[in-house]
């Protein structure tokens, strides 16, 4: 469950990115997250957990220091047992921001679920420290989490399993790689389980910063779709086979690009920056 805001406090800010953001010569995404961090004293912790490549953490290490952060420490587990160790809880404490990789959603969730880890990163997240996360790492972010599902347009009964995610907040679903890979079914099947989520469909190269106001802004060179089931009138999915198609009546969706924004609570889009652009 997400953790609550402390009375005086501000949550942080939750960044889930959606995959294969820009390293090279346009890092907007990743300097807007060392700069919501703290800036010029942002401490960053990375996770690469998610990632079996050895190489992973060091370059995202290299990246955020390189990008003006005053401190980055990679911190990888290999073992439940690791979440455990007062050490690793002590740095993540002292941490602005913590960052997770990609990789394996599931293997992320396997060894953090459920450990001290998990719920001071949450905590931590309550009290103003920003968390983020690319692909996998986006993907665990929120409360429900898309374990995998098969791609394609249709809403199709049984295409998705859903997992516990890390928690941060139950008001969205992240799915990533989204335009790359036609996922536009399997989160509208999502949210055909679970109508109260707002589904949050991020291409590559492409961050919902998802500010201490519940505002999405969007950041990047691609789109993010969302996807509000807060008006739903109707859903087969309880009704129909597995494998068989689902009827959904009521749905909204918006196509957000850099400079618009999304309000979770209102439930609202707005074109923002894009609009003023015209004046």
């Amino acid at each position: 469950m997400p953790s609550k805001v402390p009375d005086g406090a501000t949550r942080g800010w939750i960044i889930p990115i959606g995959g294969a953001e820009n390293k090279e010569n346009d890092r907007h995404i990743l300097e807007r997250f060392v700069s919501v961090s703290g800036d010029k004293e942002a401490d960053i912790v990375v996770i690469p957990t998610a990632s079996r490549m050895n190489e992973t953490g060091p370059r995202y290490e290299k990246l955020f220091a390189a990008l003006g952060a005053a401190r980055v420490t990679v911190m990888d587990f290999d073992t439940r047992r690791d979440c455990h160790e007062a050490g690793r809880l002590a740095r993540l404490e002292e941490a602005s921001g913590i960052f997770f990789t990609g990789g394996n959603q599931l293997r992320l969730t396997t060894l953090l679920g459920g450990t001290p880890v998990a719920k001071l990163i949450r905590s931590r997240n309550a009290h103003g420290v920003t968390v983020g996360g690319t692909s996998a790492g986006a993907s665990i972010l929120s409360e429900h989490m898309i374990a995998f599902g098969d791609e394609g347009s249709s809403v199709i009964s049984g295409s998705v399993r859903l997992a516990p995610g890390l928690g941060l907040t139950n008001r969205f679903i992240i799915d990533q790689h989204f335009r790359q890979r036609d996922r536009i079914g399997r989160l509208l099947t999502a949210l055909a389980y679970n109508p109260f989520a707002v589904g949050i469909g991020l291409d590559e190269d492409t961050a919902a910063f998802i500010g201490p106001d519940e505002t999405v802004e969007v950041e990047g060179s691609g789109g993010v779709t969302i996807v509000d089931g807060a008006d739903v009138t109707y859903t087969s999915v309880d009704e129909v086979a597995e494998g068989q198609p689902v009827c959904m009546l009521g749905l909204k969706l918006h196509i957000l690009v850099a400079g618009a924004t999304f309000n979770l609570h209102s439930r609202t889009a707005s074109a923002g920056t894009l609009s003023r652009s015209k004046e």
